[in-house]
């Protein structure tokens, strides 16, 4: 599924100019889509470098293109032109991600290694080296450091990783962090598994980059401190495929539960603050069954007409199968603003550090902008 990446919003850009990306980013897909003459199977995922305007797209037919918009010599119009990334993967291409300084990328892909791209300005065209040394399954998600050198990635090994993506002849000499001082290319900095053996879905720094977040398919999210603890939360409810942070000690996480979860801690220990979700948070207050984080609630998905009248059945002695042959479409609605899995979590508005806004988009089709500081108690 294409992610909505251009609600990566920097701090004071200018309302036209965010529509000015937005039709930018329906302008590529109708290129794509229309033309047939670059991508040709399904486009798995999109990032945006927001002071270049630059835009990069990677796919399941194992190519990945960066889009730039140039003026038509014939026609004087502006237009996306594509430009050839060599991935040299044989597989499918997961994920990709600007790096902060916007001269180069990361493509995670099916081939158990990471394509860190950067441009050749002699050929005209993007090349690529690979982090392969110890990734053994498929690359799901990827995020930089703010140093631009560092990168983490999760996978369906079960491991978040980080790795050093430092290029000679991109990169100036990286000053030493609390991941280490020398960082040769391909150099892994840290190593973590998931606590019950789940593919690691989404994987992201702290603003500082002192601290990484990943979420696993076993239902919990772990805050790493290199020079410290790994802290493990457990949660209840569906796994989390998809994480962003809004402060130095917050972070968003969403996913099969169809609704933004806020953490928040320090190295003393986190937790959940509650749900973005205020339709959610108004219901468990009231003591509702609404879908949500923690405690005895129904879990996301499995809030079905089917599955309430047999709940209703087993505590209540209650059904309504009887008389009305079917349940109704209120029963089969979900009491979350999503109506799916929500596949992606992107800053909106603010800076790094101080998020005011995030978007979120899904497998229902819906893109919402929640406001990041208004969090509704799951308890």
């Amino acid at each position: 599924m294409c992610r909505f990446t251009l609600a990566k919003i920097q701090n004071g850009l200018h309302p036209t100019s965010f529509q000015r990306c937005v039709l930018a980013y329906f302008a590529i897909l109708e290129h794509v889509v229309i033309s047939v003459l670059q991508h040709d199977k399904l486009i798995t995922s999109i990032d945006w470098a927001p002071q270049s305007n630059r835009i990069v797209t990677a796919s399941q037919d194992r190519n990945a293109y960066v889009w730039q918009e140039t003026q038509d010599p014939e026609t004087g119009k502006l237009v996306w032109k594509p430009t050839l990334v060599l991935l040299r993967i044989n597989r499918a291409a997961t994920h990709v991600r600007w790096s902060p300084s916007e001269d180069k990328f990361a493509v995670a892909s099916g081939a158990r290694a990471i394509a860190i791209c950067s441009f050749d300005e002699e050929n005209n065209w993007w090349v690529s080296k690979l982090l392969k040394k110890p990734i053994r399954s498929t690359v799901l998600s990827v995020d930089w450091h703010p140093n631009n050198v560092l990168l983490a990635a999760g996978s369906a090994d079960m491991k978040a990783r980080v790795f050093s993506a430092y290029i000679k002849e991109v990169d100036a000499r990286p000053a030493a962090t609390v991941w280490g001082s020398k960082l040769p290319f391909n150099t892994v900095c840290g190593e973590y598994a998931s606590p019950a053996g789940g593919w690691v879905h989404a994987v992201g720094f702290s603003p500082s980059g002192d601290v990484l977040a990943f979420a696993s398919h076993d239902s919990s999210v772990n805050i790493v401190y290199p020079t410290g603890p790994v802290i493990n939360i457990r949660i209840s409810s569906l796994p989390f495929v998809t994480l962003t942070w809004t402060a130095e000690n917050t972070l968003v996480a969403a996913g099969h539960d169809c609704q933004p979860v806020v953490f928040s801690g320090s190295e003393a220990g986190w937790q959940s603050v509650g749900s973005l979700d205020a339709a959610t948070g108004s219901t468990l207050a009231d003591g509702g069954r609404g879908p949500g984080y923690g405690g005895n609630t129904s879990v996301g998905r499995l809030k079905t007409g089917a599955f309430a009248t047999f709940r209703d059945a087993d505590t209540r002695g209650q059904s309504n199968i009887a008389g009305s042959g079917a349940a109704s479409a209120d029963d089969s609605r979900l009491l979350t603003v999503h109506q799916n899995t929500i596949t992606s979590i992107r800053p909106y508005q603010g800076h790094p550090g101080q998020v005011t806004k995030l978007s979120t988009s899904g497998v229902d089709g819906k893109l919402v902008i929640w406001d990041a500081n208004t969090v509704a108690s799951s308890r």
